[in-house]
């Protein structure tokens, strides 16, 4: 990996293909490190998983907050026909590294965009009228049928089409529509809940829309369900069943299980759980690693107050480490005082209020750290992990949103990858 003073990175589509451009300006040392090999071998090795479903990778939100210029190539690599991102923008930016994928906008396509769904050949979920209305209404741009998924409520009331919505939409998808009715969505809201007992009320609502759908003449491609948790519960197989019952393919869209980490299902399944969880935990590699530097050390007294109103106290002569990483960067304000970073292969923990550019680390009981050292805020060092879930554990969230909160200026570069 190239030194931190030439970490800025500029990836640019060259026919699918990426060439790399590093600017001589000096940046701050706060960086996130992302591995494209570790999620093409997480992609495979899920897919495997699937059997007879296809796969849809997830790299809405900019890949997680892992960098969809990084990750969507990889994906596609690795074997992904599909691609799924929350917007028609997301959607132009994936067509533009990945010109071959099927791009999914899962959460559909809004006033006047309809436009670049066709310009830019995607393929929208839907479940309102205006929303045809909105891709009906650009359908003369294009000379290719504008397919689109219809979502399915069938518990979570966010959003998709009820039982009533479904005879005027699937009226207006019939014979004669410039729209094709490509796949049926729905989201299985509780595929972490290890008895499943609401995921099968879910299949048993969607079986019956599939009945309304094909009374209504109408004959899919894909069957759109199930994420990480469904995937790793075993639903895989119920899911592909499903679909060749109604003569459809299984399509199933993991997202966090393709960044290296395994959902908790709560209740917690009865010992290891399914034998494919337990292979997942074994195979799958984080992608991602973020990382700062030392920038300065002092050495501060007894009764010394340390950050915004002094809600640390030196209790003891002690060492300190200023670290170029804040809040602004997405490492969570509450952590201050509560948790600890890696430094030299050891955990150091995190003093005073973390500000909004800046934290600092008690390095008292840690030999010879210098400044420039490299501080591990996720990741390993040694033989020490700070996961994910560790954060969340800490903020009391979810490591979906400490990945997809890390901020926009933390600079995402490839390591052990290859771009030619």
């Amino acid at each position: 990996m190239r030194a931190i003073e030439t970490i800025n990175l500029r990836l640019e589509a060259r026919r699918g293909h990426y060439t790399e451009k590093w600017n001589d300006m000096p940046t701050r040392p706060c960086w996130v490190e992302i591995c494209p090999r570790a999620l093409e071998d997480n992609f495979r090795f899920l897919k495997q998983a699937a059997g007879q479903a296809e796969l849809l990778a997830i790299v809405k939100a900019n890949a997680y907050g892992h960098s969809l210029a990084l990750c969507a190539p990889a994906a596609a690599r690795a074997g992904a026909r599909w691609l799924g991102v929350t917007s028609v923008e997301e959607g132009v930016a994936a067509r533009a590294v990945c010109p071959d994928a099927q791009i999914l906008i899962i959460s559909g396509v809004f006033r006047g965009q309809g436009g670049d769904v066709i310009r830019h050949a995607l393929t929208s979920v839907v479940w309102e009228k205006w929303q045809l209305a909105e891709l009906e209404g650009a359908a003369t741009i294009g000379t290719r049928p504008i397919r689109v998924h219809l979502e399915i409520d069938t518990g979570m009331s966010r959003q998709g089409a009820g039982r009533d919505d479904l005879p005027p939409l699937l009226a207006r998808l019939g014979a004669g529509s410039p729209l094709q009715l490509d796949g049926i969505m729905t989201h299985l809201f509780a595929a972490d809940e290890a008895d499943g007992a609401v995921t099968r009320e879910q299949l048993v609502r969607l079986a019956e829309a599939l009945d309304a759908i094909r009374a209504a003449g109408l004959q899919p491609e894909w069957l759109n369900v199930g994420n990480s948790a469904a995937l790793l519960s075993d639903q895989a197989e119920t899911i592909a069943e499903l679909a060749g019952r109604f003569g459809m393919k299984a399509l199933i869209r993991p997202g966090l299980a393709l960044y290296g980490l395994v959902p908790r299902f709560n209740p917690p399944f009865a010992g290891s759980g399914p034998a494919v969880l337990t292979s997942m935990r074994e195979q799958l590699r984080p992608v991602l690693s973020w990382k700062t530097q030392v920038v300065a050390l002092r050495s501060v007294a007894a009764g010394t107050s340390v950050g915004y109103n002094g809600t640390f106290v030196a209790t003891e002569p002690m060492r300190l480490a200023l670290l170029a990483v804040g809040y602004a960067d997405g490492l969570d304000r509450k952590l201050g005082n509560r948790f600890s970073l890696l430094v030299r292969g050891q955990r150091a923990p995190l003093v005073g209020r973390i500000s909004m550019d800046q934290a600092v680390l008690d390095v008292t009981g840690i030999e010879g750290v210098a400044t420039g050292d490299e501080v591990v805020i996720l990741g390993s060092q040694g033989e020490e992990i700070v996961s994910a879930f560790d954060h969340a554990d800490a903020a009391g969230t979810i490591p979906w949103e400490i990945f997809t909160r890390i901020g926009a200026r933390v600079t995402r570069i490839p390591v052990e990858g290859s771009y030619g």
